[in-house]
């Protein structure tokens, strides 16, 4: 079985709760998808420094990494089972391409990971491991990260970069979730998409210098990075395909993407 890549905007973590089209999309998503035997999760919310980092959790906790959100948000749990064995050999084939690896026993599953996951596959029953950004690697990096992990897609794993195509909280002026959106951000999120479509690779991880607007949507880039982690473990030439696109609060596109080779 060799699966797709995604990449996922994750929004605001009320979309765990709070009706959109992101949140219908997703809740559609793993019906449409072969069943997976894992889930390897690469989120904005876990970087680390000096490397990449798995983790060995048997059961990870519901990690509410947020602040200031309705008592309703915190109370959600998602018990999926750790999926060690996996970590282990995502942590040898990130480590045979050349990174330096940690591992940690203890991670859960951050909102970036949990979130949209509750959505898609809401029985919970489908053991998900994580595996860190490293902080301030570039696209291409993260590229590669993601072609040492390719591998994994021929074993039944699916393989799941969490971000957001646009991420500029900066500019979040508390708005309704339907706020207009400015042309900074549909600019940008209109040129990724048609990178994306045509397969240009070298435009895409030269995002930074090409893209309109690109250092004001993303003034930091570890939202955008799974998108390249994704991108990579599709394999060389691989084709995207959008599966959804829509806008929350003016400043996140909830672009969903599909990578397949």
């Amino acid at each position: 079985m060799n699966l797709p890549t995604l990449f996922l905007s994750h929004g605001a973590p009320l979309l765990a709760l709070d009706d959109s089209p992101a949140r219908r999309f997703l809740l559609g998503l793993g019906k449409t998808l072969p069943r997976p035997k894992a889930i390897l999760v690469v989120s904005a919310h876990w970087e680390t420094l000096g490397g990449v980092a798995v983790s060995l959790a048997t059961r990870p906790e519901t990690i509410h990494d947020f602040g200031g959100f309705p008592a309703a948000l915190y109370r959600l749990q998602y018990p999926a089972p750790g999926a060690p064995e996996l970590a282990e050999r995502a942590a040898s084939l990130l480590e045979a391409a050349g990174f330096a690896v940690q591992r940690s026993a203890t991670r859960g599953l951050d909102h970036g990971a949990w979130v949209p996951l509750s959505l898609m596959y809401p029985d919970a029953d489908i053991p998900t491991a994580q595996v860190s950004l490293p902080r301030g690697a570039s696209p291409a990096e993260h590229e590669r990260m993601g072609r040492a992990l390719g591998i994994l897609r021929e074993e039944g794993v699916l393989i799941i970069g969490s971000g957001s195509l646009t991420h500029n909280l900066n500019e979040f002026n508390g708005g309704p979730i339907d706020a207009a959106v400015p042309s900074w951000v549909s600019d940008f999120a209109e040129w990724m998409n048609l990178q994306l479509s045509d397969r240009q690779r070298g435009a895409l991880l030269d995002y930074r210098a090409q893209a309109p607007f690109a250092a004001r949507n993303h003034p930091s880039e570890e939202h955008l990075s799974p998108l390249f982690v994704a991108m990579g473990a599709a394999g060389e030439g691989a084709k995207a395909e959008r599966l959804h696109g829509s806008y929350q609060y003016r400043v996140l596109a909830m672009d969903m993407v599909s990578f397949t080779s």
